[in-house]
């Protein structure tokens, strides 16, 4: 009549058909006997297992006022009353608020964070218990030591977990704005209508947070307001995807015409406008021709490898899906067919090339990737680069880097860094390469707006999420 409790079941999958199996068959006297397993979602969890439990989701809370309540939820009234001191109260709710704050940041995606961290009810635990130590420790003349207390919760305790530069450059502008002598003062507030509660039970701070607005404006978590709309988009996309993903797959009788037919039609259209191979030979002999030593040349090679691969794996699959929808041999392109039927990318083009929303946008892509390398390659160095259109834009600047160690005797590597200037000109108006660097174009900013009369950042336009870059001016400087 016992419970047993299995942890962590996501890390031993085998054994759960076992478990399943030993549920399924063992005679099971005691009515109150009950199996409890705690998992991480995982795509290989057996499902039947899945569907034969009843299942309990622990969700984080959406908002701070959510989050608030359930930070103060772990905090009982002794650790409330624990010190006397009149820094205590405050000092412990304005460490549970930017806990909020790092966990509400990670719902908006890079704009949040660059790398999503996973921030835990162990962090806010240690960081009180430094508090609660600091202030035991402290001399009352001197009060708290502000600077100690910043690094330890910016630094260490949450700085711990973070491995970007930028991130941890934001997280400990937050500790310098809320963590100093000005946070007693009545007038403080993390936000308009955020302040620092005064209570002396935990009753009178659960009736304060209950108070605050149940959605927030992104501007709480320093996020501009556009913030908000990128991630209700996203919200939204990822609700239709998840719809469109379990719609019945079977073809309808109706006079219209079905799934297979619209597919194989669309098959014959990309094969169509496919761009041709590129032949071995023909692309050495051009190369050569233009240097094949030179960094450019060779970041232009592997490119063109990569795009080879991209169009062979096209051709193949797509002769496979049109011979498949006509029977002459085993549908195992499915999957395909199901993606391109959405209009989604199959995940095996996905494998060998890039992101884009729509397969549409894709397939569109590829012809105007294609166009520049042979461009590039046929008729010579073109005087913009389009710099999205690469595989791997990072080789493209490091190439350029290299090629200027090269003109100028003297200079290495490792000690060129690359500079930047926004120019005025469209890519259109541009009729020569520049004496040094690259042109390039096809940037977005996203977060932030272009000033074009002093080419600078400044803050974005309300409502407009991406802006796009004039072409930028990109050359090697020499830092020794």
């Amino acid at each position: 009549g016992g419970w047993v409790l299995l942890q962590n079941c996501h890390l031993g999958l085998d054994f759960m058909d076992e478990l399943l199996e030993t549920l399924l068959t063992a005679e099971i006297q005691e009515e109150t006997f009950q199996v409890w397993i705690t998992t991480e979602p995982h795509p290989k969890f057996p499902i039947t297992l899945l569907q034969v439990a009843i299942k309990f989701t622990n969700e984080p809370p959406q908002g701070v006022r959510a989050s608030l309540k359930r930070t103060f939820s772990g905090i009982n009234q002794d650790l409330l009353d624990v010190s006397n001191m009149p820094m205590w109260k405050p000092l412990l709710y304005t460490v549970a608020f930017p806990h909020s704050t790092v966990q509400e940041r990670r719902k908006f995606g890079p704009l949040g964070w660059n790398i999503p961290y996973e921030f835990n009810s162990a962090d806010f635990k240690a960081s009180v218990q430094f508090i609660q130590n600091h202030q035991d420790n402290c001399d009352i003349k001197k009060g708290i030591s502000w600077i100690t207390v910043r690094y330890v919760i910016a630094e260490v305790q949450y700085g711990g977990r973070v491995t970007d530069d930028f991130d941890k450059r934001l997280f400990n502008c937050f500790a310098r704005v809320w963590f100093n002598e000005k946070m007693f003062d009545s007038t403080f507030c993390f936000h308009t209508g955020y302040k620092i509660p005064v209570g002396k039970t935990l009753g009178q701070y659960f009736e304060y947070i209950h108070s605050l607005p149940a959605m927030d404006s992104p501007k709480v978590f320093g996020l501009h307001p556009n913030a908000d709309i990128t991630y209700q988009s996203n919200t939204a996309a990822d609700v239709l995807d998840t719809i469109t993903n379990i719609q019945p797959k079977e073809s309808g009788a109706g006079p219209g015409e079905t799934r297979e037919e619209i597919v194989y039609r669309l098959a014959e259209d990309m094969l169509e406008k496919l761009p041709s191979d590129y032949i071995p030979h023909e692309a050495s002999y051009h190369l050569n021709k233009m240097g094949h030593l030179n960094s450019m040349n060779i970041f232009l090679q592997q490119e063109i490898d990569r795009m080879q691969k991209v169009i062979t794996t096209l051709h193949n699959s797509l002769n496979d899906l049109k011979l498949a929808i006509e029977g002459t041999i085993v549908m195992s392109e499915a999957n395909a067919l199901d993606n391109m039927y959405n209009a989604r990318i199959p995940q095996v083009w996905k494998r060998v090339s890039w992101d884009s929303s729509t397969l549409g946008f894709w397939f569109t892509e590829l012809l105007e990737r294609n166009h520049q390398f042979s461009t590039w390659i046929y008729e010579g160095r073109p005087n913009v680069f389009w710099m999205t259109g690469f595989f791997n834009s990072q080789g493209f600047l490091t190439a350029m880097r290299k090629e200027a160690t090269q003109a100028y005797k003297g200079w290495a590597l490792d000690t060129v860094t690359i500079y930047n200037e926004g120019l005025k000109q469209k890519k259109e108006e541009i009729t020569a390469s520049p004496s040094e660097g690259v042109y390039i174009y096809g940037l977005y900013l996203e977060g932030a707006g272009w000033d074009r009369r002093n080419s600078k950042l400044i803050e974005c336009t309300p409502k407009i999420l991406y802006v796009q870059l004039p072409v930028v001016h990109i050359f090697a400087v020499n830092t020794t």
